[in-house]
């Protein structure tokens, strides 16, 4: 996969979500997916023995966590890339300033 528009047409031919759940359903389930993501990480953080296969599980968690973002982007007509790159943007503008620290949407 080479783009953010690749995965976001491939993706979409996975869904299978009731169109009348169309946002709820995607949000949900990358809230969900984001909660087991952590729980892998907190694992690794605590040093559980099993490390090469929670990486393997952290991987396969981001997987889930990007098909479902890419869902919510799709139901609500936002290109991924259009996403990626504005977050990069943002991101480039806030390091420049000195604020990548901190909290809050608008530093």
């Amino acid at each position: 996969m080479k783009t953010f528009a690749e995965y976001q047409m491939e993706a979409r031919k996975t869904s299978s979500y009731d169109p009348d759940l169309k946002i709820t359903y995607a949000t949900m389930g990358l809230v969900g997916e984001a909660g087991e993501l952590a729980n892998k990480v907190k694992k690794l953080l605590r040093g559980d023995d099993n490390r090469d296969e929670l990486l393997d599980g952290v991987k396969a968690e981001m997987g889930d966590v990007l098909w479902y973002l890419s869902a919510l982007a799709d139901d609500i007509g936002i290109p991924l890339s259009d996403v990626a790159a504005e977050n990069i943007a943002k991101i480039r503008d806030r390091q420049a300033r000195g604020k990548i620290k901190g909290g809050g949407d608008y530093r």
